[in-house]
């Protein structure tokens, strides 16, 4: 079965930012965000982050504190317009210890809309 291309396109842009936080490039890693861009610890109804400002702001901080900082997928499902990943995160902030997370993107007109993170 092939996949569509509105599943592709999520894809694509989850994968970007995925690459672009990697190398912790903010400007790369803030192209793929919708202007009005929410991002939600699971299960709370108030975004934790909300605006490209604020992103911006919160991940230039995570991108200086932690020069090792590194995500590894290490199961992806993708279901229309949501990309789900399962990924163990190295690095943050200097930390020795890993950090498994799985978060949940959803894509709208080619960018990152929402996002739903749940943490160990």
């Amino acid at each position: 079965m092939a996949l569509s291309v509105f599943t592709q396109d999520a894809e694509k842009v989850v994968q970007q930012q995925l690459e672009a936080y990697n190398l912790r490039n903010i400007e790369a890693f803030m192209a793929v965000f919708h202007p009005e861009i929410e991002i939600y610890s699971l299960g709370e109804n108030t975004p934790s982050i909300s605006g490209l400002d604020k992103v911006k702001e919160t991940y230039l901080e995570l991108f200086e504190k932690s020069p090792e900082l590194h995500s590894i997928v290490i199961n992806r499902s993708v279901i229309g317009d949501r990309v789900i990943d399962y990924e163990r995160i190295s690095g943050r902030k200097g930390s020795k210890d890993d950090l498994f997370i799985v978060m949940i993107y959803e894509v709208k007109d080619g960018k990152i809309r929402r996002a739903w993170a749940l943490r160990e």
